[in-house]
């Protein structure tokens, strides 16, 4: 097969083009030739790698149309859609309708975002993405039953694929910690890009909560702030959050790495974390990345309370508060850190589920969808 993906696109940072760049490298070994749309914003230029075909401005209009014709006219057989309302131009993401409005290939939607009680435009958007797909793949059953009943997306049409994961290279806990200058150190980590919406705050407060009966805990967030974040509004969240550190006194208790990191850091953080913390205050959020790589990594995990955190921490996975509320959060923290056993039996559950979310077993899945969906819409045309 000759696929395309429609998305974000390494070296842009962000969430949905990291995911692109894992699932067309867990394609090709399966004997798919997958090339990239990508998505470029008012950064510039990027210095894409050779497998982007097509480089697509956000913002303009046509160039969603001419990208469709540059598929209709070209080798490829199927595209994948990554669907996030913020990576496309128009309101709400809207520009992508003109893409597929004008594609005449078949296409697979891969949703990152499902909202639970959608305004009208982007109940409108994501619908007619589903209406016209030949699949809709999501990566929660909670996704699922939404994109059925409030976007209207048949049963027969829906796919429910785990978050791949890359494999990561384990090493010891005590030897990571000590190259980092934290050795014999409890760490909570939280990781990703940085802004509102991300509830570093809430992880500082619980830490606040701790630091007496654990002086020396540390709280790792690792990542830059969100590129679009930074171009609006400089790093006024991070500093907001250096204020919320002094006001409460808890300096030598959080640590930031701000830069992104690459693969090889990222598992060195996961793997040398003994807590990971999702904070995240938004309860309809259906996916979130981090949380499936600490996951993967085999890491116990307290959450927050939202949808993909619900779902995949459920039957003694992790940890998940009531609400999303520090005083709670440092509680379920404690418990992990006072109690070896539970930390032990919370990190062997999480790693049971992460070994069936790593990208080469991810990357099988889609395969066997695309071969599914192409062999029945191959059967339609014939009758």
């Amino acid at each position: 097969m000759n696929i395309a993906i429609l998305s974000t696109y390494f070296p842009r940072e962000c969430g949905i083009a990291s995911f692109s760049r894992d699932l067309r490298n867990n394609l090709i070994p399966w004997d798919q030739i997958v090339s990239i749309l990508a998505i470029s914003d008012k950064n510039g230029s990027y210095k894409y790698p050779k497998e982007v075909v097509f480089d697509l401005e956000e913002d303009k209009r046509d160039n969603y149309a001419i990208a469709a014709q540059y598929v209709n006219t070209s080798d490829i057989d199927l595209v994948f859609v990554e669907h996030e309302y913020g990576i496309f131009g128009g309101n709400d993401g809207e520009f992508v309708l003109d893409f597929v409005e004008n594609l005449e290939k078949p296409f697979l939607l891969n949703t990152h975002t499902v909202l639970p009680s959608p305004d009208f435009r982007k109940r409108r958007i994501l619908s007619k993405l589903g209406q016209k797909s030949v699949a809709v793949i999501c990566m929660t059953h909670r996704s699922a039953e939404l994109l059925n009943k409030v976007y209207n997306i048949p049963h027969n049409k829906l796919y429910m694929i785990h978050h791949g994961v890359p494999i990561f290279k384990e090493k010891p806990r005590k030897d990571i910690k000590k190259v980092y200058g934290i050795d014999n150190r409890p760490l909570v980590l939280t990781f990703g890009f940085l802004g509102p919406g991300k509830g570093i705050e809430l992880g500082i407060r619980a830490i606040s909560y701790l630091k007496n009966k654990y002086p020396d805990i540390i709280y790792l967030v690792a990542g830059e702030t969100h590129p679009n974040l930074r171009k609006k509004m400089g790093e006024v969240y991070r500093e907001s959050l250096v204020d919320l550190i002094q006001t409460l006194g808890v300096d030598d208790n959080i640590k930031f790495i701000n830069k992104y990191l690459s693969l090889e850091e990222l598992g060195e953080v996961l793997y040398m974390a003994d807590v990971y913390l999702t904070p995240y205050p938004n309860r309809n959020q259906a996916v979130s990345g981090t949380l499936a790589y600490a996951i993967g990594c085999g890491r116990a995990i307290v959450s927050a309370p939202y949808d993909y955190s619900l779902e995949v921490l459920s039957n003694g996975r992790g940890l998940v508060a009531s609400k999303a509320d520090p005083e709670e959060l440092a509680s379920l923290i404690d418990m992990v850190q006072s109690n070896p056993q539970l930390k032990e039996q919370l990190e062997k559950k999480a790693d049971k589920l992460g070994k069936t979310m790593s990208w080469p077993q991810v990357g099988k899945r889609y395969v066997n969808i695309i071969e599914n969906v192409l062999q029945a819409n191959a059967e339609r045309k014939v009758f």
